[in-house]
């Protein structure tokens, strides 16, 4: 597993893409807030996280006020369009991190050198990430973070391959955005052209 460098470009915003660089929990965060809102307000979080709460260590959160994460939480403009629910995940997350993983995010992708299908049974145990989110976030760490275990892209299915445009891990600059977000247009039309 390569270093985590200020490579990302997920937000298009230096500063806030700088961070989810940086920082695997943001990063982390970021995945777990990418429901029912845009990619980039979703990863666009754990900068406002940092900005309102001060910091985004995983035990200072998880031991954080519950009404008092929610507060800052949900100051417009809110984190996330589902404040109280998305507040309290985050900090279930951040509690398995602290506690599971000894508050090291990258330990849950580097401890024990796991194959990608370890990873992705890591990721799935988390608080809030289900098996296409956990999908996502491992192709994200393969394509964008220089993760190189032993058959991550298989583990990580459709999202895995190389050159596709599926999902937040192949978002590489506006264009590729764009392209991701015309891929999932056409994905739900397509659900509900199945359901008709």
């Amino acid at each position: 597993m390569a270093d985590m460098t200020p490579t990302l470009r997920l937000v298009d915003d230096p500063d806030t893409d700088a961070l989810l660089s940086e920082n695997p929990f943001a990063l982390l965060v970021g995945m777990l807030l990418d429901q029912q809102v845009p990619m980039e307000v979703a990863f666009a979080g754990p900068a406002k996280i940092l900005g309102r709460f001060g910091s985004l260590d995983p035990a200072t959160i998880a031991s954080a006020d519950p009404e008092e994460f929610l507060a800052d939480f949900a100051q417009p403009p809110a984190v996330h369009r589902f404040p109280k629910s998305m507040a309290q995940r985050v900090q279930a997350l951040a509690a398995a991190v602290a506690d599971d993983w000894g508050g090291d995010t990258t330990t849950i992708w580097t401890d024990g050198a796991p194959t990608g299908k370890q990873i992705l049974t890591r990721l799935k145990a988390l608080p809030g990430f289900g098996e296409q989110k956990a999908k996502i976030f491992l192709a994200l760490l393969g394509k964008q973070c220089g993760l190189d275990a032993p058959g991550w892209r298989e583990a990580a299915g459709d999202y895995g391959v190389e050159g596709s445009h599926r999902s937040i891990a192949d978002v590489v600059d506006p264009e590729s955005l764009l392209a991701v977000r015309a891929f999932k247009k056409e994905q739900k039309a397509a659900a509900k052209a199945a359901k008709a």
